[in-house]
């Protein structure tokens, strides 16, 4: 199975102690699947600038160890012509930031991918434009 984790679900990542983090459960099998090779990712290229930037603004003491072993995962970038395209006619076309769009359309432009997103402003608007999946609602058994 491919993946496209917005940032919303990958600091879940990193927040899996704190009892307010809704989902992480679900985030975490996500994880535990890229880690064995069910699941591939694939990015946008901003993917590690946001991550970076929640976890130095929340966890700026762990920041740097937590970013070094999201470097440890295999993802590859995905920034063609073609996605950026889609990003901005979604962005337009939702009224919504064109970074979340852009998860959306690195799903959009990958064969049998999907973007799983924890937001549910912006599911909430993208959900008939296909291929995006609210975490609460994913379900591992789709990998197999």
């Amino acid at each position: 199975m491919i993946l496209v984790l917005d940032a919303s679900v990958v600091i879940k990542w990193f927040f899996r102690d704190d009892p307010t983090e809704q989902h992480a459960l679900q985030a975490l099998q996500i994880l535990n699947a890229v880690g064995t090779g069910e699941v591939k990712l694939v990015q946008p290229p901003h993917f590690m600038a946001e991550v970076s930037a929640v976890l130095a603004r929340e966890k700026p003491v762990a920041a740097q160890t937590d970013i070094a072993d999201l470097l440890n995962l295999e993802w590859r970038i995905s920034d063609s012509d073609a996605t950026y395209k889609t990003a901005i006619s979604l962005s337009a076309s939702l009224n919504h930031h064109l970074f979340d769009t852009l998860y959306h359309a690195v799903a959009l432009h990958q064969p049998d991918a999907s973007l799983v997103t924890a937001d549910v402003r912006y599911f909430n608007k993208a959900k008939d434009t296909g291929r995006v999946i609210l975490l609460e609602n994913f379900s591992m058994s789709r990998v197999h």
